[in-house]
């Protein structure tokens, strides 16, 4: 298995812009936390202004699927995004 970071980069005022969708995007959060696909998730930056999820699978693809069923993306409320493979040196 590999690890796998997505990249988020946010509209502005995403605090109170995410507000309708926040319930289910951090319902996919969970539920791929339970899977043992999301490691850790979160936003960046203060107020944000992106946002980071680490994924640990064999390809890109379940990240990718991510992003394709977040409302935060279907809404318009991420800018940009990408997934890139991340070599991990040191921690569990």
């Amino acid at each position: 298995m590999k690890y796998w970071v997505l990249f988020y980069e946010v509209v502005e005022d995403m605090i109170n812009k995410r507000m309708p969708y926040r319930e289910e995007h951090l319902r996919l959060i969970r539920e791929g936390h339970g899977r043992g696909e999301i490691l850790m998730a979160g936003a960046v930056g203060d107020p944000p202004d992106g946002a980071v999820l680490v994924f640990r699978a064999a390809s890109p693809d379940v990240a990718e699927q991510f992003v394709g069923d977040d409302p935060y993306v279907k809404n318009g409320l991420v800018v940009s995004w990408k997934v890139k493979p991340w070599t991990v040196v040191a921690g569990p």
